[in-house]
């Protein structure tokens, strides 16, 4: 049994979200409030470059916070991470570059670094542990977004051995929520097909299109469940500096998209697109050492697909057209 040091960040204590605007960061921010921290900073694109180091090094020396939470970066579906490759490693290497380095020389005491299960080889074996990270090769069509939050892991990890920090890195599968992006050239899956389906039922579609062969598998979280792990995470001192957190929630694409038509209560048909790729063809990630230190999902998938297909139908503009 390890010894687990708990409470590590008061509610006093101040604590700065970047990217609160995000899909996860506002998922943070609404459990952050929830759980009664109050000195929350914020700044969005207009106040704060977090593509410049000197002015992200000003702001964390200005406003001295104890932890650092990074939800920030720049992220997008197969199609985006594809044909972006340079801006998604360069962008996302500057802003956690700039993050961590600043929280370091200004001696931030604690620090949560998100990446991705696409972190890890396109051949894992399953489900995924921390320690298969740089076991194999990456999944080509999102290689940038991976080696970037690679390197932020293996940045994270460097201070920790060699300054004691106390940085941790969290890797989630598939997030999905109601603050995601839905347009179709930059959404990851579960945004794209609530799209496409409600569109389709709009214009008396009898089909829609998903891409590739839909049996590719993947984990699916609630963006309010990785809050509540990151938020845990936050309070507590670990051995290790990098933990992945998921659901345990998996489903091929072809399944899940059967799921949200259902949902709808429409009789599409699915027509995949062999031609677009399926990318890998299963990850889900082991959550062992999450759980060693008392951490366990606690949102059900299947109702929160429910809720986040409701709440697009009802507000988004994209129905009217």
């Amino acid at each position: 049994m390890i010894s687990i040091k708990k409470n590590l960040i008061n509610k006093k204590d101040k604590i700065f979200l970047a990217g609160h605007n995000g899909l996860v960061g506002s998922a943070v921010l609404k459990k952050l409030r929830e759980h009664g921290y109050t000195r929350i900073i914020l700044a969005d694109r207009k106040k704060l470059d977090l593509l410049n180091q000197e002015k992200v090094f000003k702001f964390i020396k200005k406003n001295k916070p104890k932890a650092v939470i990074i939800c920030a970066a720049k992220v997008g579906g197969v199609k985006a991470n594809n044909n972006n490759k340079f801006d998604f490693l360069y962008e996302n290497l500057q802003i956690q570059n700039n993050l961590i380095y600043s929280s370091h020389i200004n001696n931030i005491k604690k620090l949560i670094f998100l990446g991705s299960s696409c972190i890890y080889p396109a051949d894992s074996k399953q489900p995924i542990k921390e320690n298969y990270i740089l076991s194999g090769p990456l999944e080509k069509t999102n290689d940038a977004y991976a080696i970037a939050k690679i390197a932020g892991v293996k940045m994270c990890q460097a201070l920790n051995e060699k300054y004691k920090r106390n940085y941790l890195c969290l890797m989630p599968p598939n997030i999905f929520g109601i603050n995601d992006n839905f347009d179709l050239q930059n959404s990851h899956f579960i945004p794209a097909l609530i799209r496409k389906i409600c569109v389709a039922i709009k214009k008396k579609q009898k089909y829609i299109e998903v891409w590739g062969s839909g049996k590719p598998k993947r984990e699916l979280m609630y963006d309010e469940d990785l809050a509540e792990a990151i938020i845990y995470f936050l309070n507590l001192k670990t051995e290790e500096s990098l933990i992945n957190v998921g659901s345990n929630f998996e489903k091929t694409i072809n399944q899940f998209t059967k799921i949200l038509i259902k949902i709808s209560k429409s009789k599409l048909q699915i027509k995949n697109i062999i031609k677009e790729p399926d990318g890998v063809k299963r990850k889900i990630v082991d959550c062992t050492i999450a759980k060693k230190y008392g951490w366990k999902s606690k949102y059900n998938v299947p109702k929160y697909l429910r809720i986040v297909f409701d709440h697009y139908k009802k507000n988004y503009q994209a129905l009217r057209n």
